[in-house]
Protein backbone atom coordinates (compact mmCIF):
# COMPACT_ATOMS: atom_id res chain seq x y z
CA UNK A 1 0.00 0.00 0.00
CA UNK A 2 1.30 3.05 -1.10
CA UNK A 3 1.56 6.25 1.27
CA UNK A 4 -1.33 7.95 -0.29
CA UNK A 5 -3.40 5.27 0.05
CA UNK A 6 -2.58 4.68 3.54
CA UNK A 7 -3.06 8.44 4.36
CA UNK A 8 -7.06 8.49 2.36
CA UNK A 9 -7.87 5.22 4.32
CA UNK A 10 -6.48 6.77 8.04
CA UNK A 11 -8.79 10.12 6.70
CA UNK A 12 -11.48 7.79 6.14
CA UNK A 13 -11.38 5.99 9.33
CA UNK A 14 -10.96 8.97 11.08
CA UNK A 15 -14.17 10.37 9.29
CA UNK A 16 -16.24 7.51 10.10
CA UNK A 17 -15.33 7.00 13.67
CA UNK A 18 -16.12 10.99 14.17
CA UNK A 19 -19.48 10.81 12.46
CA UNK A 20 -20.30 7.56 14.13
CA UNK A 21 -19.48 9.16 17.61
CA UNK A 22 -21.78 12.74 16.89
CA UNK A 23 -24.16 10.65 15.30
CA UNK A 24 -24.46 8.53 18.33
CA UNK A 25 -24.02 11.52 20.71
CA UNK A 26 -26.87 13.24 18.72
CA UNK A 27 -29.09 9.88 19.26
CA UNK A 28 -28.34 10.02 22.84
CA UNK A 29 -28.26 13.55 23.86
CA UNK A 30 -31.86 14.95 26.00
CA UNK A 31 -34.06 17.76 24.81
CA UNK A 32 -33.21 17.59 21.14
CA UNK A 33 -36.25 17.66 19.33
CA UNK A 34 -36.26 15.25 16.37
CA UNK A 35 -36.28 17.27 13.87
CA UNK A 36 -32.75 18.97 15.05
CA UNK A 37 -31.59 14.88 15.46
CA UNK A 38 -32.26 14.72 11.36
CA UNK A 39 -31.13 17.81 10.85
CA UNK A 40 -27.85 17.41 12.38
CA UNK A 41 -27.33 13.93 11.33
CA UNK A 42 -27.43 15.17 7.43
CA UNK A 43 -25.35 18.02 8.07
CA UNK A 44 -22.80 15.74 9.59
CA UNK A 45 -23.43 13.00 6.58
CA UNK A 46 -23.07 15.15 4.07
CA UNK A 47 -20.47 17.77 4.74
CA UNK A 48 -17.06 15.82 5.75
CA UNK A 49 -15.13 17.25 8.77
CA UNK A 50 -16.90 20.44 8.05
CA UNK A 51 -20.43 19.20 9.67
CA UNK A 52 -18.56 17.87 12.54
CA UNK A 53 -16.76 21.00 13.57
CA UNK A 54 -20.49 23.03 13.05
CA UNK A 55 -21.94 20.42 15.52
CA UNK A 56 -18.79 20.80 17.79
CA UNK A 57 -18.99 24.88 17.93
CA UNK A 58 -23.03 24.96 17.22
CA UNK A 59 -24.65 21.89 17.82
CA UNK A 60 -24.94 21.81 21.62
CA UNK A 61 -26.04 24.53 24.39
CA UNK A 62 -22.91 24.73 26.14
CA UNK A 63 -22.74 27.45 28.35
CA UNK A 64 -19.16 26.12 30.22
CA UNK A 65 -18.92 23.64 33.23
CA UNK A 66 -17.36 26.48 35.23
CA UNK A 67 -19.84 29.21 34.44
CA UNK A 68 -22.66 26.58 35.69
CA UNK A 69 -20.49 26.13 38.70
CA UNK A 70 -20.43 29.39 39.43
CA UNK A 71 -24.40 29.83 38.94
CA UNK A 72 -25.02 27.15 41.08
CA UNK A 73 -22.83 28.68 43.78
CA UNK A 74 -24.57 31.83 43.12
CA UNK A 75 -28.20 30.18 43.38
CA UNK A 76 -27.12 28.28 46.58
CA UNK A 77 -25.89 31.65 48.60
CA UNK A 78 -29.41 33.56 47.80
CA UNK A 79 -32.86 33.00 49.14
CA UNK A 80 -35.41 30.62 47.73
CA UNK A 81 -36.86 32.96 45.56
CA UNK A 82 -40.85 31.61 46.23
CA UNK A 83 -39.57 33.20 49.76
CA UNK A 84 -39.51 36.60 47.89
CA UNK A 85 -42.91 36.64 48.33
CA UNK A 86 -44.16 38.00 51.91
CA UNK A 87 -47.03 35.58 52.28
CA UNK A 88 -46.06 32.65 49.27
CA UNK A 89 -48.76 31.85 46.79
CA UNK A 90 -52.09 33.33 48.40
CA UNK A 91 -50.70 36.73 49.34
CA UNK A 92 -51.25 37.61 45.38
CA UNK A 93 -53.38 34.39 44.22
CA UNK A 94 -56.23 36.46 45.22
CA UNK A 95 -55.88 39.33 43.26
CA UNK A 96 -55.82 36.96 40.32
CA UNK A 97 -58.51 35.57 38.48
CA UNK A 98 -59.30 31.91 38.73
CA UNK A 99 -59.09 31.43 35.28
CA UNK A 100 -55.47 33.05 35.03
CA UNK A 101 -53.83 31.64 37.95
CA UNK A 102 -52.57 28.35 36.66
CA UNK A 103 -50.49 30.93 34.10
CA UNK A 104 -48.62 32.24 36.75
CA UNK A 105 -47.88 28.27 37.96
CA UNK A 106 -46.44 28.10 35.13
CA UNK A 107 -44.56 30.84 35.46
CA UNK A 108 -43.90 29.92 38.84
CA UNK A 109 -42.50 26.42 37.52
CA UNK A 110 -39.54 28.25 35.84
CA UNK A 111 -38.10 30.82 37.85
CA UNK A 112 -39.47 29.74 41.07
CA UNK A 113 -40.94 33.17 41.61
CA UNK A 114 -44.40 33.61 42.90
CA UNK A 115 -47.21 36.47 41.80
CA UNK A 116 -46.60 39.48 43.55
CA UNK A 117 -49.14 41.84 44.49
CA UNK A 118 -48.82 45.61 45.43
CA UNK A 119 -47.02 47.37 42.45
CA UNK A 120 -47.66 49.80 40.16
CA UNK A 121 -46.75 50.28 36.52
CA UNK A 122 -45.98 53.26 33.99
CA UNK A 123 -45.48 52.43 30.54
CA UNK A 124 -42.87 55.06 29.14
CA UNK A 125 -43.80 57.05 25.83
CA UNK A 126 -41.32 56.17 24.05
CA UNK A 127 -37.06 55.41 24.31
CA UNK A 128 -36.19 58.84 25.28
CA UNK A 129 -38.74 59.28 27.95
CA UNK A 130 -37.84 55.85 29.51
CA UNK A 131 -33.98 56.88 29.64
CA UNK A 132 -35.37 60.02 31.18
CA UNK A 133 -36.82 58.38 33.96
CA UNK A 134 -34.45 56.37 34.08
CA UNK A 135 -31.72 59.07 34.70
CA UNK A 136 -33.91 61.04 37.11
CA UNK A 137 -34.52 57.55 39.33
CA UNK A 138 -30.93 57.33 39.24
CA UNK A 139 -30.41 60.34 40.40
CA UNK A 140 -32.79 60.14 43.30
CA UNK A 141 -31.67 57.04 44.10
CA UNK A 142 -30.44 56.88 48.26
CA UNK A 143 -28.83 53.31 48.31
CA UNK A 144 -28.58 50.90 45.45
CA UNK A 145 -28.83 51.55 41.54
CA UNK A 146 -27.87 47.66 39.42
CA UNK A 147 -28.07 47.90 35.76
CA UNK A 148 -27.82 44.94 33.16
CA UNK A 149 -27.79 45.05 29.63
CA UNK A 150 -27.27 43.25 26.44
CA UNK A 151 -26.40 46.23 24.42
CA UNK A 152 -24.97 49.69 25.98
CA UNK A 153 -23.73 52.07 23.37
CA UNK A 154 -21.67 54.71 24.16
CA UNK A 155 -23.72 57.62 22.05
CA UNK A 156 -26.42 59.86 23.43
CA UNK A 157 -28.80 58.04 25.89
CA UNK A 158 -25.94 55.45 26.91
CA UNK A 159 -23.44 58.27 27.87
CA UNK A 160 -26.32 59.85 29.49
CA UNK A 161 -26.86 56.88 32.00
CA UNK A 162 -22.68 56.54 32.36
CA UNK A 163 -22.85 60.25 33.77
CA UNK A 164 -25.58 59.86 36.24
CA UNK A 165 -24.27 56.36 37.87
CA UNK A 166 -20.76 58.53 37.96
CA UNK A 167 -23.32 61.37 40.00
CA UNK A 168 -25.01 58.18 42.13
CA UNK A 169 -21.12 57.18 43.24
CA UNK A 170 -20.40 60.71 44.03
CA UNK A 171 -23.60 60.65 46.71
CA UNK A 172 -22.44 57.56 48.36
CA UNK A 173 -24.58 55.35 46.30
CA UNK A 174 -23.36 51.93 45.70
CA UNK A 175 -23.92 51.25 41.74
CA UNK A 176 -23.15 48.15 39.68
CA UNK A 177 -23.54 47.71 36.33
CA UNK A 178 -23.35 44.36 34.13
CA UNK A 179 -23.00 44.36 30.58
CA UNK A 180 -23.00 41.34 28.30
CA UNK A 181 -19.30 41.42 26.95
CA UNK A 182 -20.33 40.62 23.27
CA UNK A 183 -23.12 43.13 22.56
CA UNK A 184 -21.97 45.67 24.85
CA UNK A 185 -18.40 45.90 23.47
CA UNK A 186 -18.12 49.40 22.04
CA UNK A 187 -19.04 50.63 25.35
CA UNK A 188 -16.73 48.28 27.20
CA UNK A 189 -13.51 48.80 25.00
CA UNK A 190 -14.47 52.45 25.23
CA UNK A 191 -12.65 55.44 27.81
CA UNK A 192 -16.12 56.05 28.87
CA UNK A 193 -16.25 52.67 30.81
CA UNK A 194 -13.29 52.98 32.15
CA UNK A 195 -13.87 56.74 33.52
CA UNK A 196 -16.90 54.70 35.42
CA UNK A 197 -14.74 52.07 36.91
CA UNK A 198 -12.45 54.85 38.40
CA UNK A 199 -15.20 57.17 39.44
CA UNK A 200 -16.21 53.89 41.95
CA UNK A 201 -19.18 51.94 39.43
CA UNK A 202 -18.58 48.67 40.31
CA UNK A 203 -18.12 47.28 36.49
CA UNK A 204 -18.44 43.79 35.23
CA UNK A 205 -18.72 41.60 31.79
CA UNK A 206 -21.67 39.31 31.15
CA UNK A 207 -19.86 35.79 29.52
CA UNK A 208 -16.34 37.27 28.70
CA UNK A 209 -15.30 36.19 25.16
CA UNK A 210 -11.69 36.18 26.08
CA UNK A 211 -9.70 34.53 23.45
CA UNK A 212 -12.07 34.27 20.77
CA UNK A 213 -10.01 31.32 19.14
CA UNK A 214 -10.56 29.65 22.56
CA UNK A 215 -13.15 30.27 23.68
CA UNK A 216 -15.36 27.48 21.81
CA UNK A 217 -13.18 25.11 24.12
CA UNK A 218 -15.51 26.37 27.45
CA UNK A 219 -18.27 26.86 25.55
CA UNK A 220 -20.46 28.48 22.99
CA UNK A 221 -19.36 32.22 21.91
CA UNK A 222 -22.95 32.66 20.80
CA UNK A 223 -25.03 31.96 24.49
CA UNK A 224 -25.17 35.62 25.83
CA UNK A 225 -26.84 37.41 28.10
CA UNK A 226 -29.84 39.41 26.40
CA UNK A 227 -31.48 40.70 29.76
CA UNK A 228 -32.07 44.09 30.23
CA UNK A 229 -32.51 44.74 33.82
CA UNK A 230 -33.00 47.79 36.30
CA UNK A 231 -33.52 47.51 39.52
CA UNK A 232 -33.23 51.07 42.44
CA UNK A 233 -33.16 50.75 45.86
CA UNK A 234 -34.73 47.68 45.85
CA UNK A 235 -38.28 49.35 44.69
CA UNK A 236 -38.06 50.81 41.49
CA UNK A 237 -37.38 48.12 38.42
CA UNK A 238 -37.73 48.32 34.57
CA UNK A 239 -38.48 45.86 32.37
CA UNK A 240 -38.65 45.76 28.39
CA UNK A 241 -36.97 45.52 25.30
CA UNK A 242 -34.78 48.54 24.88
CA UNK A 243 -31.44 48.21 25.55
CA UNK A 244 -29.12 51.32 26.78
CA UNK A 245 -28.71 53.20 23.64
CA UNK A 246 -30.88 56.15 21.56
CA UNK A 247 -33.40 54.74 19.50
CA UNK A 248 -31.43 56.32 16.21
CA UNK A 249 -29.27 53.14 16.76
CA UNK A 250 -25.78 54.22 15.27
CA UNK A 251 -24.44 51.20 15.04
CA UNK A 252 -27.48 50.08 12.66
CA UNK A 253 -28.54 53.23 11.41
CA UNK A 254 -30.22 52.18 8.12
CA UNK A 255 -33.17 50.34 10.01
CA UNK A 256 -33.82 53.07 12.57
CA UNK A 257 -35.67 54.15 14.56
CA UNK A 258 -35.87 51.06 17.04
CA UNK A 259 -39.51 51.22 18.71
CA UNK A 260 -39.14 49.86 22.38
CA UNK A 261 -41.83 49.62 24.68
CA UNK A 262 -40.10 49.83 28.74
CA UNK A 263 -42.55 49.60 31.65
CA UNK A 264 -41.39 51.10 35.03
CA UNK A 265 -42.81 49.28 38.44
CA UNK A 266 -42.59 50.59 41.71
CA UNK A 267 -43.39 47.95 44.27
CA UNK A 268 -42.32 44.55 45.72
CA UNK A 269 -41.82 42.76 42.11
CA UNK A 270 -38.06 44.99 42.39
CA UNK A 271 -37.16 42.24 44.76
CA UNK A 272 -37.59 39.31 41.80
CA UNK A 273 -35.56 41.59 39.41
CA UNK A 274 -33.18 41.99 41.97
CA UNK A 275 -32.60 38.24 42.59
CA UNK A 276 -32.39 37.91 39.00
CA UNK A 277 -29.58 40.77 38.44
CA UNK A 278 -27.88 39.54 41.91
CA UNK A 279 -27.76 35.96 40.39
CA UNK A 280 -26.00 36.75 37.10
CA UNK A 281 -23.69 39.42 39.11
CA UNK A 282 -22.42 36.62 41.15
CA UNK A 283 -21.85 34.91 38.32
CA UNK A 284 -19.91 37.15 36.72
CA UNK A 285 -18.29 39.09 40.00
CA UNK A 286 -17.23 37.23 43.48
CA UNK A 287 -19.54 38.99 45.47
CA UNK A 288 -22.22 38.03 47.06
CA UNK A 289 -25.67 39.88 46.97
CA UNK A 290 -27.46 37.98 49.44
CA UNK A 291 -27.81 40.13 52.01
CA UNK A 292 -29.83 42.51 49.82
CA UNK A 293 -32.63 40.04 49.80
CA UNK A 294 -32.43 39.34 53.00
CA UNK A 295 -33.72 42.43 54.18
CA UNK A 296 -37.03 43.29 55.45
CA UNK A 297 -39.46 43.21 52.81
CA UNK A 298 -41.29 46.41 51.68
CA UNK A 299 -44.30 44.62 51.26
CA UNK A 300 -47.15 46.90 49.13
CA UNK A 301 -51.07 47.98 49.52
CA UNK A 302 -52.88 47.46 46.89
CA UNK A 303 -51.60 47.18 43.21
CA UNK A 304 -51.45 44.88 40.73
CA UNK A 305 -50.16 41.70 40.59
CA UNK A 306 -46.90 40.60 38.74
CA UNK A 307 -44.75 37.92 38.39
CA UNK A 308 -40.79 37.86 36.59
CA UNK A 309 -39.89 34.99 34.34
CA UNK A 310 -36.08 34.49 34.16
CA UNK A 311 -35.04 31.72 30.93
CA UNK A 312 -31.87 30.83 29.69
CA UNK A 313 -29.62 27.90 28.68
CA UNK A 314 -29.09 26.81 32.47
CA UNK A 315 -33.05 26.85 32.69
CA UNK A 316 -35.64 24.05 32.15
CA UNK A 317 -35.42 23.56 28.65
CA UNK A 318 -38.28 24.90 26.37
CA UNK A 319 -39.13 27.14 29.37
CA UNK A 320 -39.88 30.29 27.20
CA UNK A 321 -41.77 28.69 24.40
CA UNK A 322 -43.96 26.77 27.15
CA UNK A 323 -44.88 30.30 28.57
CA UNK A 324 -45.93 31.46 25.35
CA UNK A 325 -48.01 28.60 24.39
CA UNK A 326 -49.63 28.59 27.66
CA UNK A 327 -50.47 31.83 27.16
CA UNK A 328 -52.14 31.54 23.60
CA UNK A 329 -53.78 29.01 24.13
CA UNK A 330 -55.67 30.43 26.79
CA UNK A 331 -56.87 33.17 25.05
CA UNK A 332 -60.53 33.79 24.43
CA UNK A 333 -61.41 36.68 22.87
CA UNK A 334 -58.13 38.78 21.64
CA UNK A 335 -54.43 38.32 21.46
CA UNK A 336 -52.10 40.53 20.06
CA UNK A 337 -48.20 40.07 19.56
CA UNK A 338 -45.11 41.90 18.21
CA UNK A 339 -42.07 40.93 18.09
CA UNK A 340 -38.93 41.55 15.89
CA UNK A 341 -37.53 38.26 15.38
CA UNK A 342 -40.33 35.48 14.80
CA UNK A 343 -38.83 31.72 14.14
CA UNK A 344 -41.08 29.99 16.25
CA UNK A 345 -40.92 25.91 17.04
CA UNK A 346 -43.67 23.60 16.45
CA UNK A 347 -45.81 24.45 19.54
CA UNK A 348 -45.61 27.89 18.82
CA UNK A 349 -46.70 27.80 15.65
CA UNK A 350 -49.30 25.62 16.36
CA UNK A 351 -50.38 27.30 18.93
CA UNK A 352 -50.96 30.49 17.17
CA UNK A 353 -52.65 29.14 14.52
CA UNK A 354 -55.04 27.29 17.21
CA UNK A 355 -56.19 30.50 18.81
CA UNK A 356 -57.12 31.93 15.65
CA UNK A 357 -59.12 28.61 14.53
CA UNK A 358 -61.31 28.88 17.56
CA UNK A 359 -62.18 32.51 16.40
CA UNK A 360 -59.64 34.19 18.86
CA UNK A 361 -58.60 37.72 17.28
CA UNK A 362 -54.86 36.92 16.84
CA UNK A 363 -52.50 39.36 15.59
CA UNK A 364 -48.81 39.31 14.56
CA UNK A 365 -46.87 42.61 14.06
CA UNK A 366 -43.47 42.30 12.87
CA UNK A 367 -40.78 44.83 11.48
CA UNK A 368 -41.02 45.40 7.69
CA UNK A 369 -37.17 45.58 7.24
CA UNK A 370 -35.29 43.07 9.65
CA UNK A 371 -31.25 44.05 10.36
CA UNK A 372 -31.03 40.03 10.24
CA UNK A 373 -31.89 38.99 7.12
CA UNK A 374 -31.94 35.39 7.65
CA UNK A 375 -34.73 35.50 10.52
CA UNK A 376 -36.55 37.64 8.07
CA UNK A 377 -36.18 35.03 5.76
CA UNK A 378 -37.39 32.20 8.02
CA UNK A 379 -40.31 34.02 9.77
CA UNK A 380 -41.72 34.16 5.81
CA UNK A 381 -41.73 30.76 5.80
CA UNK A 382 -44.47 30.92 8.39
CA UNK A 383 -46.98 33.53 6.85
CA UNK A 384 -48.69 30.85 4.12
CA UNK A 385 -49.85 28.68 7.53
CA UNK A 386 -50.91 31.65 9.81
CA UNK A 387 -52.75 33.30 7.58
CA UNK A 388 -54.82 29.94 6.48
CA UNK A 389 -55.39 29.99 10.37
CA UNK A 390 -56.72 33.30 10.47
CA UNK A 391 -54.29 35.01 12.24
CA UNK A 392 -53.58 38.42 11.46
CA UNK A 393 -50.36 39.29 10.07
CA UNK A 394 -48.93 43.08 9.57
CA UNK A 395 -45.37 44.65 8.78
CA UNK A 396 -44.80 47.67 11.26
CA UNK A 397 -43.27 50.42 8.97
CA UNK A 398 -42.48 52.80 11.42
CA UNK A 399 -38.59 51.67 12.16
CA UNK A 400 -37.35 48.29 13.54
CA UNK A 401 -40.17 46.91 15.67
CA UNK A 402 -37.91 45.78 18.68
CA UNK A 403 -40.83 45.72 20.95
CA UNK A 404 -40.96 42.12 22.49
CA UNK A 405 -44.91 41.82 23.90
CA UNK A 406 -48.14 39.75 24.52
CA UNK A 407 -51.27 41.14 25.46
CA UNK A 408 -54.19 38.49 26.35
CA UNK A 409 -58.18 39.55 26.54
CA UNK A 410 -57.56 42.90 27.81
CA UNK A 411 -56.19 41.64 30.77
CA UNK A 412 -52.47 40.06 30.86
CA UNK A 413 -49.04 41.64 29.31
CA UNK A 414 -45.87 39.75 28.71
CA UNK A 415 -43.46 41.76 28.51
CA UNK A 416 -39.64 41.78 28.66
CA UNK A 417 -36.95 40.53 26.44
CA UNK A 418 -37.40 37.40 24.59
CA UNK A 419 -38.44 36.97 21.40
CA UNK A 420 -40.72 34.48 19.64
CA UNK A 421 -37.54 33.05 18.04
CA UNK A 422 -35.01 29.71 18.91
CA UNK A 423 -32.30 31.99 20.19
CA UNK A 424 -34.43 33.75 22.59
CA UNK A 425 -35.82 29.58 23.61
CA UNK A 426 -32.69 28.20 23.68
CA UNK A 427 -29.26 30.23 23.50
CA UNK A 428 -30.20 34.01 25.60
CA UNK A 429 -30.50 35.27 28.93
CA UNK A 430 -33.65 36.57 28.96
CA UNK A 431 -35.74 38.43 31.64
CA UNK A 432 -39.85 38.98 31.01
CA UNK A 433 -42.05 39.96 33.52
CA UNK A 434 -45.99 38.82 33.60
CA UNK A 435 -48.87 40.74 35.14
CA UNK A 436 -52.76 41.14 35.68
CA UNK A 437 -54.14 44.42 35.28
CA UNK A 438 -56.85 45.61 32.82
CA UNK A 439 -55.50 49.09 32.71
CA UNK A 440 -51.91 48.53 31.81
CA UNK A 441 -52.76 45.83 29.78
CA UNK A 442 -55.08 48.62 27.44
CA UNK A 443 -51.56 50.91 27.94
CA UNK A 444 -50.00 48.46 26.55
CA UNK A 445 -52.68 47.54 23.82
CA UNK A 446 -53.18 51.18 23.07
CA UNK A 447 -49.19 51.46 21.92
CA UNK A 448 -49.96 48.01 20.14
CA UNK A 449 -52.96 49.85 18.55
CA UNK A 450 -49.97 52.76 17.54
CA UNK A 451 -48.12 50.26 15.59
CA UNK A 452 -51.05 48.88 14.26
CA UNK A 453 -51.54 52.27 12.71
CA UNK A 454 -47.87 52.64 11.00
CA UNK A 455 -48.30 49.16 9.43
CA UNK A 456 -49.59 47.39 6.83
CA UNK A 457 -51.38 43.83 6.24
CA UNK A 458 -49.64 41.09 4.57
CA UNK A 459 -52.42 38.98 2.93
CA UNK A 460 -52.93 35.77 1.59
CA UNK A 461 -52.82 36.98 -2.14
CA UNK A 462 -49.26 39.39 -1.56
CA UNK A 463 -47.79 35.40 0.19
CA UNK A 464 -49.42 33.56 -2.85
CA UNK A 465 -47.78 35.87 -5.40
CA UNK A 466 -44.31 35.43 -4.18
CA UNK A 467 -42.04 33.59 -6.56
CA UNK A 468 -40.93 30.21 -6.45
CA UNK A 469 -37.51 31.38 -6.12
CA UNK A 470 -38.65 33.26 -2.90
CA UNK A 471 -40.29 30.69 -1.30
CA UNK A 472 -37.46 28.32 -2.11
CA UNK A 473 -34.73 30.15 -0.70
CA UNK A 474 -37.26 31.29 2.34
CA UNK A 475 -38.41 27.64 3.03
CA UNK A 476 -33.64 26.46 2.93
CA UNK A 477 -33.66 29.04 5.13
CA UNK A 478 -36.06 28.18 7.64
CA UNK A 479 -34.87 24.41 7.58
CA UNK A 480 -31.66 25.93 9.27
CA UNK A 481 -33.64 26.82 12.31
CA UNK A 482 -33.45 23.28 14.32
CA UNK A 483 -29.63 23.05 13.22
CA UNK A 484 -28.58 26.73 14.26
Amino acid sequence: MTGASFAALATLAAHILIVAALVLRILLRPHRDPASRIAWVLVILSLPFLGALAYILLGEVNIGRARVRRLESALARLPDPAGLAPAGEGWAAAEVPERYRHLFRVGRSISGFEPIGGNSGALMADSNAAIDALVADIDGAQAHVHLLFYIWLADHNGLRVAEALKRAVGRGVTCRALADDLGSRLMIESPHWSAMAAAGVHLARALPIGNPLLRPLRGRIDLRNHRKIVVIDDRITYCGSQNCADPEFRVKPKFAPWVDAVIRFEGPIARQNQHLFASDWMTAVDEDLGDLLRRPFLAGGAGLPAQVIGTGPTVRHSAMPELFESLMHAARRELTITTPYFVPDDGLQGALCAAAYRGVVTTLILPERNDSWVVAAAARSYYPDLLAAGVRLYAYRGGLLHTKSLTLDGDLTLIGSANLDRRSFDLNYENNILFYDPDLTASVMARQAQYLASSRPITPQEVAGWSVSRRLADNVIAMLGPVL
